[in-house]
């Protein structure tokens, strides 16, 4: 997971302002491209993903602004990486094209859980069922 983990935060320190503005303006098409993403082997990854969008998006338009820059951009990857065709796993192969999405998103998702529990319990969302290990 230590490479994982050093992956997320070599693709997060290429995310700058210009990059966080221009997927602010994709958010609303990638959220509903998630919503379509048929991985039931992993079947908390659109929550997950819907949560990291959210984050990025009220980060953005300044709903979250005691959210740590460095978590935002972690987000901001994830989402990004999960959009993505052609990645380490192709989404298109079958049953296991979102296994490197699900590891990306969760290894942000544990790096950054303070930031990330605290901003969902804010908002209402149960945590505990948004990051089950899958």
């Amino acid at each position: 997971m230590a490479e994982v983990a050093q992956f997320v935060r070599h693709g997060s320190s290429k995310i700058t302002a210009r990059t966080l503005q221009n997927l602010l303006k994709q958010l609303p098409m990638l959220k509903v491209e998630f919503t379509l993403v048929s991985a039931p082997q992993y079947p908390h990854l659109v929550d997950q993903l819907e949560l990291l969008a959210d984050v990025v998006e009220d980060y953005a338009e300044g709903k979250a602004p005691d959210l740590p820059l460095n978590a935002v951009a972690a987000a901001a990857f994830a989402i990004t990486y999960a959009h993505r065709k052609l990645d380490l796993i192709p989404d298109l192969v079958a049953e296991q094209g979102h296994a490197d999405d699900s590891v990306i998103v969760r290894a942000v998702l544990i790096e950054f859980e303070v930031a990330f529990q605290k901003y969902a319990e804010a908002r209402g969302l149960d945590w505990d069922v948004i990051t089950i290990q899958k």
